[in-house]
């Protein structure tokens, strides 16, 4: 293995938390003898060419110091090849971290853990979800979704005011108001095709998305499956009850709530886009797969 270790930065994630993180984590890296190697990029697309050249220039590992858009992105450059990667959670979702056990805003520690499984090269080889479109193919680590979230997301996207989370906490209450179910086409591995009014369709690598909320609460990220949570034909009240419920995975229980297990799935409906790790992919249809031991990572 290579003596450099390349740390993946967003100095933004978090309100600034990423550019405080890199600090102890660059140190942690030295102290376990290698070099460090500091990757910031102008915007995402430079980001990711940046960090693509370092892979492969022959870096030793990868460490992503931000949020599940910096692990996103990292998992572009990374997936398929041997070079590992390690995650210090500062962003806001915090979603990939999460799911995968490891430290959550703690970047000091979250550091000293992924140092110490570049020494020792402690490995946990995970699935990813490989997701195409019209005109673009991308991995994803967490979860996969569309229909009233994605709307939400979609209408939040589009406010300029106000700032930070609440506009999607107006963009919510917008969506609710005009909301209805979708009519969905599901296709699960090389079945028959599903047709069903769905509120929305979550395909989970891993169990969340959006901070916590625990869509896809089964999901175990190394077991060359999808979790697949379809929400059925909920009334706006049913909704609002069981929405609450998805922070604890207690949702899964309920009558409108179907759980399928596929390695491939295809999303067909009207007017409907898709988000993947929190990020826009564009209109459906999408197929993803789930590709078995895609990614390896520092645990």
């Amino acid at each position: 293995m290579s003596h450099e270790v390349t740390l993946f930065v967003n100095p933004t994630a978090g309100r600034g938390r990423g550019a405080h993180a890199a600090q102890p984590a660059a140190s942690a890296v030295r102290e376990a003898g290698f070099s460090v190697r500091t990757v910031v990029g102008a915007d995402a697309p430079d980001a990711l060419a940046r960090l693509t050249a370092a892979v492969r220039e022959g870096t030793g590992a990868v460490i992503a110091v931000g949020g599940d858009g910096m692990v996103s992105l990292a998992l572009q450059a990374l997936a398929g090849t041997p070079v590992p990667l390690g995650v210090v959670a500062v962003g806001t979702g915090n979603d990939f971290a999460r799911a995968m056990g490891l430290p959550v805003r703690e970047p000091a520690r979250a550091g000293r853990m992924a140092a110490e499984a570049v020494k020792e090269n402690r490995i946990r080889e995970i699935d990813l979800g490989r997701v195409s479109g019209a005109g673009y193919e991308k991995w994803f680590g967490t979860v996969l979704c569309s229909g009233f979230d994605s709307r939400v997301n979609d209408r939040g996207n589009r406010m300029r005011l106000p700032a930070g989370r609440f506009k999607y906490d107006l963009a919510m209450i917008a969506e609710l108001a005009a909301f209805r179910p979708f009519p969905y086409r599901i296709t699960l591995d090389d079945g028959p095709v599903i047709e069903t009014e769905a509120t929305l369709v979550a395909v989970g690598n891993g169990s969340s998305y959006g901070g916590g909320m625990r869509i896809c609460a089964d999901a175990v990220p190394d077991d060359g499956l999808f979790d697949v949570t379809v929400v059925g034909d909920c009334s706006r009240a049913t909704l609002l009850k069981v929405f609450p419920q998805v922070y604890k995975g207690r949702h899964l229980g309920h009558p409108k709530v179907t759980v399928h297990r596929a390695r491939k799935i295809t999303l067909e409906a009207a007017g409907l886009s898709a988000y993947a790790d929190g990020e826009p992919l564009g209109a459906l249809p999408v197929t993803a797969a789930c590709v078995p031991r895609a990614v390896r990572l520092l645990t």
